[in-house]
C-alpha cells in the first residue's frame, strides 16, 4: 500500500476545519503540503499545491489510496479537485478518502459536490464528516484567539448544541479507514460522546482553567462581519449560516462512529481541556 496525504499543510480552517494532526507510519506513506510538514519516519514528502496543477502527477507517483483535505477558504473546492480526483483515478488510485464536515451532506454546497462524485470516481472510498473540533477553543482559529483575549465565545448559535469531536479522534478513524482491507464505502459522521452549547463549553474551560470565560450570542450580520475579516465574503456567509444551522439543532447528536471504526470511545471535551491544561504553562491554553 502507498499512501498520499493531500493536502495536511492547508488544514485550518475558520470553523469547521480539518485536523493537521493525522500522521502515517506506513512505510510507503507519502505527504504532500504547500509548506513543510512533521516529518513521519519512512515517508517521502512531495510538493504539492490544489492550485497548481503541475505538483498534481508527481504527489500521483506510486500512490493507491488518498487522504483528502480540501483546499481551506475555497467556496468551489471542486473546481480543483474533481480534475485532480480524475487524475488519480487514470493515475491507479484504488482508494479515496475525503476529509469534509458534518455540517454539509453529498450534493450540498463547496466540498458536498466532491462527497457527490466521489463514488463515481472510486471503487474504494468513503467521507468522514466530523463534527465541529474541540481543538477550535484550542488552536489557531477565532474562538481560540477570542478565548485568551477577551474570555469569550463569539457565534451566533444560541442554545444549539453541538457534538464537538476531538482531531486525534477523526485522524484515529481516518487511519483505520485508509489501512483496513475493506473501504466502508461510506459516509461516516464523527462525534464526542456528549452535544454541548457553546455555553456548556464555556462553563467547562472556566471549571477546569479557573478563567471566566461566557458564550456571547452575535446576529448572523455581526458574526459575517467578524468572520470577513479573516476569510472570504462567501466563505464568511456560509459559515454563518452553519451557526445559524447549530442554533436550529441540526448539530445536536452524538453517533458510535469512533467506536465502532477504532475499538475505544471518543474523548469527552472535558478530559480534552483537563489535558491539554496540564500542559499549558499558564494552566489556560495560552498566554
Amino acid at each position: 500500500m502507498a499512501l498520499a496525504v493531500v493536502n495536511p499543510a492547508q488544514a485550518q480552517a475558520s470553523g469547521q476545519d480539518p485536523s493537521e494532526r493525522t500522521s502515517w507510519s506506513r512505510r510507503r506513506g507519502r505527504s504532500q503540503g504547500r509548506r513543510a510538514t512533521t516529518q513521519v519516519p519512512g515517508a517521502e514528502p512531495v510538493g504539492f499545491d490544489w492550485y497548481d496543477s503541475a505538483t498534481h502527477l508527481a504527489a500521483l507517483d506510486g500512490v493507491d489510496r488518498l487522504y483528502l483535505v480540501p483546499p481551506i477558504g475555497d467556496p468551489d473546492p471542486g473546481a480543483v479537485m474533481l480534475p485532480f480526483l480524475r487524475l488519480a483515478r487514470a493515475a491507479g488510485v484504488l482508494r479515496a478518502v475525503l476529509l469534509s464536515t458534518s455540517a454539509i451532506p453529498a450534493g450540498g454546497p463547496g466540498v458536498g459536490q466532491v462527497h457527490q462524485a466521489l463514488p463515481g470516481l472510486f471503487g474504494q472510498w468513503a467521507v468522514l464528516r466530523p463534527s465541529w473540533f474541540m481543538q477550535n477553543f484550542l488552536a489557531a482559529h477565532l474562538h481560540a484567539d477570542s478565548i485568551r483575549e477577551e474570555g469569550t465565545i463569539w457565534t451566533a448559535t444560541g442554545h444549539g448544541r453541538v457534538g464537538f469531536v476531538d482531531a486525534e479522534d477523526i485522524a484515529a478513524v481516518a487511519a483505520h479507514v485508509l489501512s483496513s482491507d475493506r473501504a466502508p464505502n461510506a459516509d461516516l459522521v464523527l462525534t464526542g460522546p456528549e452535544a454541548l452549547s457553546h455555553g456548556d463549553v464555556a462553563a467547562i474551560i472556566t471549571e477546569v482553567t479557573g478563567r471566566t470565560v461566557v458564550h456571547r450570542q452575535l446576529s448572523s450580520e455581526q458574526l459575517r462581519d467578524r468572520l470577513a475579516t479573516v476569510v472570504p465574503a462567501e466563505y464568511a456567509t456560509m459559515l454563518t449560516d452553519m451557526d445559524l444551522a447549530i442554533a436550529d439543532g441540526a448539530e445536536d447528536r452524538t453517533t458510535d462512529t469512533v467506536q465502532r471504526i477504532t475499538g475505544r470511545s471518543p474523548r469527552a471535551f472535558r478530559a480534552l481541556m483537563e489535558k491539554e491544561s496540564r500542559f499549558s504553562p499558564s494552566g489556560t491554553f495560552g498566554p
